[in-house]
């Protein structure tokens, strides 16, 4: 099945937040926001923007009914600043108008006296402070300090990666309608419908059931918009619960860009054990986290980083410490993969740097120390079901690495100013959201006397085709075309208590539910089929919208049924709640069984390296993934082609950069580059692991969404290895993004003398 949004897609008929058709008396919102890094307010003064014709009201942190605090893991970020300053983007207040224009030159008569401070934006001047979010946190498995003792070759390395902008192409916003019994509606462009919803609820002193968050799609979010779309949701609500009026806040790019946090940047410190056979016996690191002004997600994302501290591999003994380190710049935030990327670079940096120094090829490594059925994570859960053993000889068998290496070094001889290289990632990734109590979801499912369907869930379509999946549910269940079926907007009122469609689990979670559902409205269907045609239920099978006696049609219709249910009163409505099974974590002791199921994959990515200029271009990618059995796999093959593009642009050209004073250098499309047409891969390979799958995911397709990120780190090493074809003494590093200005660096005195 196609995506059932690609033609209003593509026609423009989608409708996104900015295209609500807007009540009369309307008004619109923009942010006053913080323009240094910290520092302290002296005075404000409002007069000359609260005089300009059009504007309504310019509203503080004094007008707050509630709670000034919108922290949802810490209670540690205020809504608006009231004294003390931050990050620069920190909101201070909101100016509601007329029109958009008027309010924002409103915004630049605000005068404001600032004590500024020095503020602290790296990371390492953060941990030497000891300014940290929570306190660190440590995996442990085995002993390494005596494991290290035991070893022929220990290896002790930096690792350091970037921030990542999201770049959704709807940027954050809102519209907020007040309703009747002093209640609030509000359109919001977010992933975590419920959370919002909460959040406006304390902070205007109301419960949650006055405010009703409603959800038709987003234009794109990566996870920025699953804990960062409550600020500017929440100052409209503030806004319209305060002036009675519709209020409409939508972030302009520049806003968006300076106020909103980024995938959290990392420094980190390795060590590695290895044996003669290869074997990794040891491995401890330290991770520094970047989180910005508050808490944010930071510390689920760094409990994320953890989990995937050892990638694919099994490793005997790991001493892993987590800090996640508070600076002054915009709170830091999910993003696809959730920490798990940052980890996976850390282990693969240990691993090349150890086949450097011991003279051997990394994906020798790499293969020596795949995990296996049985062996332990250092979270405590054994794993089970594992691929990649299974990955990696389908790969073998596709994709034959020896002829591509022929290839490869053939060139490499014949080429004096460009060469290629390639580099292998093996990907292992947990499923679930690592907080047990959110792998919870419930599904409504109403079947019209006319034999249409409407279903409500939890999950937020966001352009990765979870309203597609949840319609192929429901329509393999009930065996009916998919245009009797209605994919409604998430909406609390309809269905509470939802969690982020975030961690992969959208689908899992709110499929499982609504399979439920279905299931049970599907039982009464077959009972009342086996009344109105005097049969035995047992006898009762749906299939291409009619009733089925065993194998021969019975002449009653999909529509017939229904109709003559309804007549019998039989329920017609059917809400579905799931719950992950299994699955638990113990915090104070850092071990348990988080993770519902893995994903495994393998991907070899080819590069040619311009050595002139330090250009460089991919030639090809060859993947076999770990789909389970999936249930569409033109959504899910598009999943792994924009998560590789999007990591290889994380590891390669997406450079965020902030000045010693925490302002936002590349602040525009033209200063931060993402991978555009001319970056993507001239060949890409995919293909399908032949898999028996699980049955924790929904209809045995395994989830998609992140795992194909990681397979973006294997440009990185292909690109070292492409430098080392030119300078064989090269000494690799591990600071990414590695963008054309790092390669040509990388090797300069040697280019003079070519």
């Amino acid at each position: 099945m196609h995506n059932i949004d690609a033609i209003n897609h593509v026609t423009g008929k989608s409708v996104y937040v900015d295209d609500i058709p807007l009540q009369e008396g309307t008004l619109y919102a923009t942010v006053f926001y913080s323009p240094v890094a910290k520092g302290i307010i002296k005075t404000i003064d409002y007069s000359q923007a609260e005089k300009l014709n059009g504007v309504h009201a310019i509203i503080t942190a004094k007008d707050i009914p509630g709670e000034n605090q919108i922290g949802a893991i810490i209670q540690d970020e205020p809504l608006f600043a009231e004294k003390e300053l931050h990050f620069i983007g920190q909101p201070i207040a909101l100016i509601l108008a007329e029109s958009e224009l008027i309010a924002r030159k409103a915004r630049k008569l605000i005068k404001l006296d600032i004590e500024e401070l020095p503020p602290v934006t790296d990371v390492h001047t953060a941990f030497k402070k000891k300014q940290f979010i929570i306190p660190p946190r440590t995996f442990k498995l085995g002993d390494t300090e005596k494991a290290f003792s035991n070893c022929a070759y220990v290896i002790e390395g930096t690792a350091e990666t970037g921030a990542q902008e999201h770049l959704y192409i709807e940027t954050q916003g809102a519209y907020a309608v007040p309703v009747e019994n002093n209640g609030l509606k509000i359109y919001s462009s977010t992933q975590g419908p419920t959370s919002v919803q909460k959040t406006i609820a304390k902070v205007l002193g109301l419960s949650m059931n006055k405010i009703e968050l409603d959800v038709r799609r987003l234009g794109g979010a990566f996870g920025g918009k699953e804990d960062q779309a409550t600020p500017p949701a929440t100052m409209a609500a503030l806004a319209a619960f305060i002036l009675k009026k519709p209020v409409k806040l939508i972030y302009d790019r520049q806003d968006d860009l300076k106020m909103t946090g980024k995938r959290h940047p990392y420094s980190s410190n390795f060590k590695i054990g290895l044996n003669k056979e290869l074997k990794i016996i040891a491995y401890e690191v330290d991770f520094l986290q970047n989180a910005g002004a508050a808490a944010d997600l930071s510390p689920a994302i760094m409990e994320r980083t953890l989990f995937h501290t050892t990638n694919a591999y099994f490793i005997p003994n790991v001493r892993a410490t987590a800090y996640s380190c508070k600076t002054n710049l915009p709170p830091n935030t999910a993003f696809r993969g959730f920490g798990g990327p940052q980890a996976m670079f850390v282990i693969e940096s240990a691993i090349y740097k150890a086949a450097e120094k011991i003279g051997v090829k990394p994906e020798e490594i790499q293969k020596a120390n795949l995990i296996k059925n049985g062996d332990e994570f250092p979270y405590g859960q054994i794993a089970e079901n594992v691929e990649i053993q299974n990955v990696y000889e389908q790969f073998e068998q596709s994709y034959n690495l020896k002829t591509i290496k022929k290839q490869l070094a053939e060139y490499n001889k014949q080429n004096e100013h460009s060469k290629k290289a390639m580099a292998l990632m093996p990907i292992c990734f947990g499923i679930s959201f690592t907080n047990t109590s959110m792998n919870q979801a419930r599904a409504l499912v109403h079947i019209y006397q006319d034999g249409s369907i409407g279903i409500s869930t939890g999950a937020i379509e966001m352009g990765q085709g979870v309203n597609t999946k949840l319609l192929q549910v429901a329509s393999k269940i009930f065996s009916i075309k998919k245009e009797r079926i209605k994919l409604e907007t998430t909406n609390t009122t309809r269905v509470a208590n939802t969690s982020p469609t975030a961690a992969s689990s959208g689908a899992d979670l709110n499929g499982k539910a609504l399979e439920i559902a279905c299931n049970e409205l599907l039982s009464r269907l077959r009972k009342s089929a086996a009344e109105i045609l005097n049969i035995k239920e047992n006898e009762i099978f749906l299939k291409n919208e009619e009733v089925f006696i065993n194998e021969k049609p019975s002449g009653l219709s999909w529509e017939d049924l229904v109709w003559q249910s309804h007549l019998k009163r039989i329920k017609l409505s059917e809400k579905g709640h799931y719950a992950t099974p299994v699955i638990h974590f113990d915090k104070t002791i850092e071990k348990g069984h988080p993770f519902a199921y893995h994903v495994y994959g393998l991907a070899s990515i080819v590069c040619k390296l311009n050595i002139i200029d330090g250009t460089y271009e991919f030639e090809q990618v060859n993947i076999i993934h770990d789909f389970g059995q999936s249930l569409n796999s033109l959504i899910d093959i598009g999943q792994i082609e924009g998560g590789l593009l999007q990591g290889i642009g994380w590891m390669t050209m997406e450079e965020i950069r902030y000045d010693n004073k925490g302002s936002l250098l590349a602040n525009a499309l033209s200063t931060y580059k993402v991978p555009d047409i001319y970056s993507i891969p001239k060949e890409v390979n995919i293909k399908e692991l032949k898999t028996e799958s699980t049955k924790m995911a929904i209809l045995k397709s395994k989830a998609v969404g992140e795992p194909p990120f990681m397979y973006g780190i294997a440009a990185y090493f292909a690109l070292q290895n492409a430098i080392k074809e030119f300078k064989p003494d090269y000494e690799a590093k591990f600071n990414a993004p590695l963008s054309h200005e790092k390669v040509l660096m990388s090797y300069v005195p040697q280019l003079y003398e070519l």
